[in-house]
C-alpha cells in the first residue's frame, strides 16, 4: 500500500513540477478549504473526487497518445514524446494498482462470514 502511495506522490510531483514548499502550501490550503466545507460550502463527495482522478488519468493518457501521434508525424520532439508517454505509462500503472487494491478488498469482503 505504501508503494502505491509513494508512486502516486511521485507521479504528482513529476506531472506538476511541484516543489515541497508548494506542497506545504497546498496542504495548508486544504485545511482551510476543509474548514470552509464544514461551514457551509458544498463539500466534495468521495465519488466526485474519484471521478475527477479518473478524468485526470484519462486526460494524461490521451495526452500521451496525442504526443505519440505527433511524434510519428514529425510535429513533436523525441523528448516531448518520451515524457508524455512515460507520464501516461505511470498513470496507467497507478490506475492498475488502484484497481487491484479495490478487487482485493472486494474479494476479502465477499469472504467474510455474515
Amino acid at each position: 500500500m505504501l508503494n502505491s502511495i509513494s508512486s502516486i506522490s511521485s507521479v504528482i510531483d513529476r506531472a506538476g513540477g511541484v516543489t515541497s514548499s508548494q506542497q506545504v502550501t497546498g496542504i495548508q490550503n486544504m485545511g482551510t478549504a476543509g474548514a470552509a466545507g464544514v461551514a457551509g460550502a458544498s463539500p466534495t463527495s468521495f465519488g466526485d473526487m474519484m471521478a475527477q482522478v479518473a478524468n485526470t488519468a484519462v486526460d494524461t493518457i490521451k495526452t500521451g497518445e496525442a504526443a505519440a501521434i505527433s511524434g510519428i508525424q514529425g510535429k513533436a520532439s523525441v523528448q516531448q514524446v518520451v515524457e508524455a508517454v512515460m507520464s501516461a505509462e505511470q498513470t496507467l500503472q497507478t490506475a492498475i494498482a488502484i484497481r487491484d487494491k479495490v478487487v482485493g478488498v472486494y474479494q476479502e469482503i465477499s469472504r467474510m462470514a455474515i
